[in-house]
């Protein structure tokens, strides 16, 4: 089975590899953490730590932010209802805590949509611990659901202790999966996503303005940035050009300026050194297949869909293509069945795979061409998982 995957990984990979030739720089960053993705394939095009956990401070209320808009989703809640501010909101989170604020009062009655604009433009502390209360009773009961929805979404690294980011032992999250939740906000809820890139927002007389820096960039549109003196600086950024969208996690930065800087040059590295190539059927040959026990003793395959592979333009001259064989393929064969898996690797990324289906029905051999095969394959010296449970089962 090796010298097969072998010979079958030599011939996709010479006529994929002069498709996908390219060149460009390669890249580094002084942020601790980093990743970029893409967003139309959830491809994670270059990490920095990416999957280690980490201090995200305020990027946290983009969790906060997406429970209440699955909840509104559920019915649990609705845009309208209104949640008193109770005094613990105001000292942890309002103007007496020095942190940043929507400005509410004690007994103030903001509606939800009202919070979470103080949440995603203001970065409220104050308006996030006041969703927590009117939601689950307390801040530590909502945390522990952004927790379990964080799971249930695949964000598995996700452990929040509150809603705000501020310091908390234990609260921690990966660079990836906030690259992952960017995606799953832009993608499932755009008509909230679009409050992400709104310049200001204004509580009755205190207007916040915008924190990303990224946003009076060409086609940036959101997300959160944060900060701690534990975690440095940070953003969640996602920006799209030519129809071409990219997001970015930084974290680990020394200054606010420094985030800036490395949030821009990033972005454009994101947008202007990857690429997105597409692989369609008509666009390679795949080798037949060996087909055990086939009146046929082979089937030619081809590739079930296109495959979309991104990555830094250097690594496309040395794309690697495979079509792999988990076992031996057996007759019957069927038109349009999956008997293997086209696999394109890119040095630094994980793997992209599709399925390879057969193009043409092979029909079994009967008993006496199963004695006749068995016999040959005896005679050459090579064995066949199961050979002896075929010949006998006719």
């Amino acid at each position: 089975m090796k010298f097969w995957r072998g010979i079958v990984s030599a011939a996709a990979a010479i006529s994929v590899g002069a498709a996908l030739s390219a060149s460009a720089q390669m890249i580094d960053t002084p942020a601790e953490f980093a990743v970029i993705m893409d967003h139309e394939t959830g491809q994670i095009l270059y990490s920095k730590r990416g999957d280690e956990l980490m201090t995200p401070a305020s990027m946290t209320k983009m969790m906060t932010a997406f429970v209440v808009f699955e909840l509104i989703e559920r019915g649990e809640i609705s845009l309208t209802d209104k949640f008193t501010v109770s005094e613990d909101a105001w000292r942890r989170g309002g103007f007496p805590s020095g942190t940043s604020t929507m400005g509410l009062k004690p007994k103030d009655t903001p509606t939800v949509e009202e919070l979470l604009h103080g949440v995603i433009t203001m970065s409220g502390n104050d308006a996030c611990i006041v969703l927590a209360e009117g939601i689950s009773g307390s801040e530590p009961a909502f945390s522990a659901r952004m927790t379990e929805i964080a799971h249930e979404l695949g964000l598995s690294s996700v452990n929040f202790v509150n809603s705000t980011g501020l310091e908390g032992e234990g609260h921690v999250v990966s660079a990836i999966d906030l690259a992952k939740l960017a995606k799953m906000t832009i993608d499932k809820y755009p008509q909230y996503y679009s409050w992400y890139s709104l310049p200001s927002y204004t509580w009755r007389d205190y207007t916040q303005a915008n924190r990303n820096p990224l946003l009076e960039v060409a086609g940036a549109d959101g997300l959160k940035t944060g900060h701690l003196e534990s975690s440095g600086y940070g953003l969640t950024a996602s920006a799209v050009r030519d129809g071409v969208r990219r997001t970015i996690v930084i974290n680990g930065l020394p200054t606010m300026a420094a985030r800036a800087q490395e949030a821009e040059r990033l972005m454009r590295v994101a947008i202007q050194s990857f690429e997105l190539k597409t692989i369609g059927p008509e666009t390679v040959t795949l080798p037949d297949v060996q087909v055990w026990l086939g009146a046929q003793t082979t089937v030619p395959v081809s590739l079930a869909e296109p495959v979309k592979v991104v990555g830094h333009k250097a690594a496309f001259s040395k794309a690697k293509a495979e079509l792999v064989l988990d076992k031996t393929v057996r007759a019957p064969v069927k038109k349009g069945d999956v008997v293997g898996t086209f696999v394109v690797t890119l040095d630094g990324q994980e793997p992209v795979t599709a399925p390879v289906i057969a193009e043409a029905d092979v029909k079994k051999l009967g008993f006496v061409g199963q004695a006749i095969a068995g016999i040959g394959t005896l005679m050459k010296g090579e064995s066949k998982p199961d050979a002896e449970e075929e010949l006998k089962g006719g």
